[in-house]
C-alpha cells in the first residue's frame, strides 16, 4: 500500500486528532476520549510505517534509508508518549495505588502505547524482508545512538537519585511508591527518546556531508 499526497495529509489529520484527543482537551459530552486518541494514534502511526515499508526498494536508495525513516517515526512516536506523561504527570502525585483511578488509567494507556510502539515496529520489520535494511553505516550509527540513549537513561536516574537523597522530607510528601514507580518508567522513555533524537541527528549530520 502507497499513500498518495492526501493520503500523506489524512495521516497527519489523524494524529493530530489523536493528540488532541489524547491530551486531554478532546471531551465530548463531558467523556474523556484520551483512549480513542490512542486508538487512532496507533492506527496512524501503523499506516506511516506501513507505507514506507511498502516503498519501492529504488525509492528508498534515492532517498533515506529504513533506519532513518523508522528512526523519525520513533522519535515523534515517543515525543509524544513522554509529553503524554509529563501534561499527566500531576495526576500521580494526587493519587497512590491500588486506588488511583484517574492515574492507573493513564499509567495503563501509557503502558499499552509502549507495547504496542514495539509490535508494530516488529511487525513492520517483518516487511523489509529479503531488502538490505542495514549496513555498515547503519551499525555504526545505531550502536552510537545506544550509547546516547544509555547515557540519557543513567542521567535521568541519576537525577533522580539526586532528588530523592537531598530533598528534606517534608518536600518530598508527593513521592509515593506509585509516583516513583512511574517516575523510573518516565526514565525509560527518555532514554529511548534521547536514542532516537541521536539517531535522527546523526542521519542527519552524515548526508548532510555526504553532499
Amino acid at each position: 500500500m502507497r499513500l498518495g499526497r492526501l493520503g500523506w495529509v489524512a495521516v497527519l489529520g489523524a494524529a493530530v486528532l489523536a493528540l488532541w484527543l489524547l491530551f486531554g482537551s478532546g471531551r465530548v459530552l463531558g467523556h474523556d476520549l484520551g483512549g480513542l486518541g490512542m486508538t487512532v494514534l496507533l492506527g496512524a502511526t501503523w499506516l506511516a510505517l506501513h507505507a514506507v515499508s511498502s516503498t519501492p526498494q529504488g525509492e528508498f536508495e534515492q532517498g533515506v534509508a529504513p533506519a532513518e525513516w523508522k528512526a523519525w517515526i520513533g522519535l515523534g512516536f515517543m515525543g509524544v508518549a513522554t509529553a503524554f506523561f509529563l501534561v499527566k504527570l500531576p495526576l500521580f502525585a494526587g493519587e497512590s495505588a491500588p486506588h488511583a483511578p484517574l492515574s492507573s488509567g493513564v499509567a495503563r494507556e501509557l503502558v499499552l502505547l509502549l507495547v504496542a510502539w514495539v509490535v508494530l515496529t516488529q511487525v513492520v520489520a517483518s516487511r523489509w524482508t529479503g531488502r538490505v535494511q542495514v549496513d555498515e553505516r547503519d551499525r555504526e550509527i545505531e550502536a552510537a545512538a545506544a550509547d546516547w540513549g544509555r547515557s540519557g537513561l543513567v542521567f535521568c536516574v541519576i537525577g533522580l537519585a539526586v532528588l530523592f537523597g537531598f530533598s528534606p522530607a517534608e518536600r518530598l510528601q508527593w513521592a509515593t511508591p506509585w509516583m516513583v514507580a512511574n517516575l523510573l518508567v518516565f526514565a525509560l522513555m527518555w532514554g529511548w527518546l534521547v536514542e532516537y533524537a541521536a539517531t535522527v541527528a546523526m542521519y542527519v549530520r552524515d548526508r548532510r556531508q555526504s553532499q
